[in-house]
């Protein structure tokens, strides 16, 4: 999947994942600051990665799907690089995600982004979990 949004692109081929960038968005997460790069490799080997690039190819923003492609999916590691918030790309990163696996049931945890999550149908199920029947 590739598509474009206000001069960025968005990818989920793994070919285009800079690594290095992944590392750098996860070290401004308050939930992956200390992930060592071996981690996130694996975890970016074994799940549907989502990255954006902005017009000079830099990655800016990932998030990564854990999925069976048939009953559930776990959205996680969604991010969007400090300097490059407030354009809409999150929410297009979550419009394109629910998109890709509409029909399966989601879940994700998140501490502080419940509402950026119900407008995609999310719906919480205590303090962090969150679920889209």
């Amino acid at each position: 999947m590739e598509h474009w949004f206000q001069g960025y692109l968005f990818s989920t081929d793994p070919s285009r994942l800079q690594m290095d960038a992944v590392d750098t968005l996860m070290k401004q997460s308050y939930w992956a600051p200390d992930r060592s790069m071996e981690k996130s490799r694996k975890a970016a080997a074994n799940s549907v990665c989502y990255g954006i690039y902005a017009p000079d190819g830099k990655q800016i923003g990932y998030a990564r799907v854990i999925t069976d492609h048939a009953t559930t999916y776990y959205v996680c590691d969604v991010i969007v690089d400090q300097n490059h918030r407030g354009h809409g790309l999150g929410k297009e990163l979550l419009k394109t995600i629910t998109g890709d696996f509409a029909g399966l049931m989601g879940m994700l945890l998140t501490r502080d982004a419940h509402g950026l999550y119900e407008k995609y149908g999310f719906e919480r199920d205590g303090e962090t979990f969150m679920m889209k029947p």
